[in-house]
């Protein structure tokens, strides 16, 4: 007579999951460590390396997809290990509060090269509640002309955010697309220019 083993629990899951982590965060096996957390502007994939924050991914970007582009690009050994982002999740909640001006998480920029990184290597020069057009950016990344590269750039941009890309702008002053989707961006704008005026 066989018998049927009892069911796994959640708790004995939750168990289980936070051994592996701290088993691969031990043996140096975790290169890709991730959460979600809730935003004002929708759920957030967070993603670290050892080097820093690697990815901020919005809902519209699909994190199942993120997730697999990273195992792609990065490493394929990726696990949700929620306690590694603690400091990224904490410096969010406090940026939403309007109590953080800028963040102070090491970045990992691997997923951007050339042009594209020298623009979001600047945009952390353009001060929080301030906009810069896109061919300020340009200028100031060293290609006056490339505009539209400036463009694609923010929209590639891997750790929005805590890279604020949010802050580039159109010359007329609009705010232009967003990777977080427009209504986004305008929710970014707004709260940097109402924490900025109680300031």
């Amino acid at each position: 007579m066989t018998t049927t083993p009892a069911p796994v629990t959640g708790e004995q899951l939750t168990r289980l999951h936070a051994d592996l982590v701290a088993r691969a965060t031990a043996d140096g096996l975790l290169d890709v460590a991730y959460r979600t957390v809730d935003s004002p502007v929708g759920p957030l994939l967070l993603a670290r390396t050892p080097a820093g924050v690697v990815r901020v991914a919005f809902a519209v970007q699909d994190h199942e997809r993120v997730l697999q582009d990273l195992a792609e690009r990065v490493s394929p050994r990726v696990l949700e290990a929620p306690r590694a982002l603690d400091d990224v999740a904490r410096e969010l909640d406090e940026y939403f509060a309007g109590a953080r001006l800028t963040f102070d998480v090491p970045v990992d920029l691997r997923l951007t090269a050339g042009f594209r990184r020298s623009v979001v290597e600047h945009l952390p020069d353009i001060p929080y509640g301030r906009t810069a057009s896109y061919a300020q950016v340009a200028a100031s990344a060293g290609s006056p002309r490339a505009v539209r590269a400036v463009g694609t750039a923010c929209a590639l941009n891997p750790v929005p955010l805590v890279v604020p890309c949010h802050r580039v702008v159109r010359s007329d002053g609009t705010p232009g697309r967003y990777a977080g989707g427009d209504a986004a961006k305008q929710a970014l704008l707004e709260l940097e220019a109402r924490v900025g005026r109680a300031a």
